[in-house]
């Protein structure tokens, strides 16, 4: 529901709203005042407020309280029936002037629920623990990532090994084959020489 109306400074106007019970009701308005010069209206002067009253269909005072020249209130409806809601200016003027009527803009909002407030505290953790979760997600996520990244190294780690002992095992081979090469070209070289000396 979004309206404007127009009141005197001192005057109290009052709308009715038909509502369910354990109904919430947000309303937010502004105040502008009539300026005689500029014929128009205009944003409040600084200090001007509003007194807003809600009552119950049974007469009881739900809310009472004094807001500035724009703001937002709000209560929960316990009853089911017409609810008043009277918006009165703090103004301390004695005389209604042509200059002292005011122009209110009221957007007011129906819930459809009642506000619970241990549902809203039930929703806070809730969502304390759906931040944890998240958290815990991230460590689990980077958890995961430290042990791809240290599966990975493994892995290089281990084709290093693996070439490494692959070259270790070709120059063992490669040193055997030099050494029996060796051995038999000396065997070879101290067979001629004694040919050569006569001694065999």
């Amino acid at each position: 529901l979004a309206l404007y109306f127009h009141i005197g400074e001192r005057e109290e106007k009052c709308i009715i709203e038909d509502l369910p019970s354990d109904t919430l009701v947000v309303g937010n308005y502004k105040v502008q005042r009539w300026d005689i010069h500029k014929h128009d209206f205009l944003e409040s002067a600084p200090g001007l407020g509003m007194f807003v009253t809600v009552s119950t269909p049974s007469g009881e005072v739900l809310l009472s309280k004094l807001y500035g020249s724009q703001g937002t209130f709000s209560f929960t409806s316990y009853l089911s029936g017409e609810h008043i809601i009277c918006f009165q200016s703090n103004s301390t003027r004695l005389l209604a002037i042509a200059g002292s009527k005011l122009r209110i803009h009221l957007d007011i909002r129906v819930g459809e629920h009642f506000f619970d407030e241990s549902a809203v505290q039930a929703k806070e953790k809730v969502d304390e623990v759906n931040v944890r979760l998240e958290h815990l997600i991230e460590q689990i996520q980077h958890v995961s990532k430290e042990q791809d990244y240290e599966r990975e190294r493994e892995e290089k780690f281990r084709k290093t090994s693996e070439e490494t002992n692959s070259n270790i095992l070709w120059w063992a081979i490669v040193q055997t084959l030099i050494l029996i090469f060796v051995g038999i070209w000396q065997i070879k070289s101290l067979r001629d020489f004694f040919i050569a000396k006569k001694l065999v």
